[in-house]
């Protein structure tokens, strides 16, 4: 059994937190990716884990095993950077298998392993090629297979894939998951890209701060964010926020935009009047001339089958993501109305939601 678990973890550098008391387990077989912004401990939250840094407090079980203090060769794992770090004097084969050989393993399992790692990756055309000449995804790919060959309990991976120019990144990204669906090895992966967090992950802890702001699916994360971090960070475009200023009660199922009426799910908890703010996602957004709630179409961006619109409102610029058929000019006056059951709320001071919908199944450190 892999399991991951992580338990109160923190970490200081003097006076500077990078992790504040972490909390999340990975369960055998998972693929988690910690995501956020560079700075937001993510990477350090890694490197505790694999052995190459101390946590101040806390617990990392591996396997149900305390591995808190263990030194990084003791505890069965293979780490991914993102600088490939490979011996430009050897070919792939030896590259690949060069972690074995140092561990003193036969040649026999040492041919075995590399085989098998290169049929996984299906590199077996450049077994024989210096690693000097090859592409940046080859190169990775070899990274990847020395990593493969060790067997271990689990891979950590640190933006392996940042060197990679972006469209070969996204290739790159589907054959990560499928190479994962394969072995099906626990992996904890650390980007700061959330195209790459949504389209790998089983699971996704968001970071900001040192802290994690929410662990959850991606679709649990997109659709259900507990704060206004998170929901500007997850989503291309990322959510609009309209602040107003109401009491809202428990139970409440209606928000007021000047004139315009905005009906959404209840909230869990009495605000008292103050400013607080509505999130809505573009593609929850539609046209309609009859509502009181309006602006000025400021611009269209065309991506082929849809288009994101921006309209200028008294509450801030709203994007729109919606058919590419739809013919809006710029300088027009609109209506806007919002889907009410996908709507969210944050609170102005703090910015945690308080939809009741937002916090059901949802855990968040």
């Amino acid at each position: 059994m892999a399991e991951i678990r992580v338990e109160n973890l923190h970490k200081s550098f003097g006076e500077f937190v990078a992790v504040r008391n972490s909390n999340f387990t990975v369960e055998d077989g998972e693929f988690v990716v910690l995501l956020g912004p560079s700075g937001c401990g993510k990477t350090t939250t890694l490197r505790m884990i694999a052995g190459l840094e101390l946590p101040t407090s806390g617990r990392i079980l591996l396997g149900g095993n305390d591995v808190t203090f263990k030194r990084a060769g003791e505890r069965d794992i293979a780490f991914v950077f993102q600088l490939f770090a490979l011996y430009p004097h050897m070919n792939v084969r030896q590259n690949i298998g060069f972690p074995l050989k140092c561990e003193g393993v036969p040649r026999s399992e040492i041919a075995r392993r590399v085989t098998e790692a290169a049929r996984i990756l299906r590199i077996e055309h450049i077994m024989n090629k210096p690693v000097s000449g090859l592409s940046g995804g080859d190169r990775q790919r070899v990274a990847l297979g020395r990593a493969i060959v060790r067997e271990p309990m689990c891979f950590l991976m640190d933006e392996p894939l940042g060197a990679l120019d972006s469209e070969f990144r996204h290739v790159m990204c589907g054959e990560l998951r499928g190479l994962h669906n394969r072995l099906k090895a626990t992996t904890v992966y650390v980007t700061h890209d959330q195209l790459e967090a949504m389209s790998m992950a089983d699971k996704i802890a968001v970071m900001s701060g040192g802290l994690i702001e929410q662990f959850g699916s991606p679709q649990e994360i997109y659709q259900r964010p507990v704060s206004m971090f998170v929901a500007d960070f997850i989503g291309s475009p990322p959510m609009n926020f309209l602040k107003f200023e109401s009491g809202i009660a428990r139970g409440s199922a209606e928000a007021r935009l000047g004139d315009a009426v905005v009906p959404m799910p209840a909230v869990h908890e009495d605000v008292a009047p103050a400013k607080l703010v509505l999130g809505v996602r573009p593609e929850h957004i539609r046209f309609d001339d009859a509502s009181p709630l309006r602006g000025s179409v400021y611009g269209a961006e065309y991506l082929g089958t849809t288009q994101i619109i921006t309209v200028d409102t008294e509450f801030g610029q709203i994007k729109a993501r919606t058919n590419s058929h739809i013919n809006v000019a710029t300088g027009s006056h609109v209506g806007l109305r919002f889907n009410a059951d996908r709507l969210s709320l944050f609170r102005g001071d703090g910015g945690r939601a308080v939809n009741s919908a937002l916090y059901e199944g949802v855990a968040h450190g």
